[in-house]
């Protein structure tokens, strides 16, 4: 049996609240996703954890890549997609981001998308993208790459005031950087590894770049 399933037009249809969340639903009598105190089953628990995928439909491992494929799919077979969700109650998954990007500062979890996603509705901001940077007191901080939009005026400190009106001390961006766009992959993906070593650089951040987190 497969792990994930599409849902109908019908099933979405009645599910109006759910913008956010995928096309998709985890099996509650298959369905499995890690946290970061281990495996759990606990579904119905709202805790953010990885997706993981196991069924007919889940490759059997890259063509002549063994440790590439250890890497994706575990012993049991199942597949570590790098997809950090969250499941409702009907058995719904809703991405809340990818396990590469999220960012630990002073031991918080926080999730770039989230900060992203906030940072949308301020009508001044054309796009965004939140990453993770060095820092010697926090281990990480975050910093906002910032695309104003045509006509728009916004500051630093106006980015960081919107934040404080709705997320938690933890999610503000301590930095903010303004551009006119992000490095892309040919598939449209933003290059968040870049956008890093660029912020590094910017802001003068290499001692704590260099500092060996335990």
């Amino acid at each position: 049996m497969p792990v994930l399933t599409k849902a109908q037009q019908k099933q979405m249809e009645e599910r109006e609240t759910m913008v956010a969340s995928l096309p998709v639903q985890l099996l509650r009598d298959a369905a499995d996703y890690i946290t970061e105190h281990g495996w759990t089953r606990g579904v119905y628990e709202r805790e953010t954890g990885e997706v993981c995928t196991r069924g007919y439909s889940v490759m059997l491992g890259y063509w002549e890549e063994p440790e590439k494929t250890a890497e994706a799919i575990d012993a049991a077979r199942w597949m570590h997609t790098g997809d950090l969700a969250t499941m409702d109650d009907d058995g719904y998954c809703n991405i809340v981001g990818r396990i590469k990007d999220m960012v630990i500062r002073g031991g918080e979890n926080v999730y770039p998308r989230e900060i992203e996603e906030f940072l949308y509705t301020h009508e001044d901001v054309s796009d965004v993208s939140v990453v993770g940077v060095p820092d010697e007191r926090f281990g990480e901080e975050l910093c906002a790459f910032v695309v104003t939009r045509r006509g728009g005026s916004l500051t630093e400190d106006t980015v960081r005031e919107y934040c404080r009106s709705r997320l938690a001390h933890y999610k503000v961006p301590r930095y903010v950087v303004f551009t006119d766009g992000f490095p892309m992959t040919v598939t449209g993906k933003v290059q968040k590894f870049k956008m890093r070593e660029d912020a590094i650089a910017r802001l003068g951040l290499e001692d704590a770049a260099a500092v060996k987190s335990a």
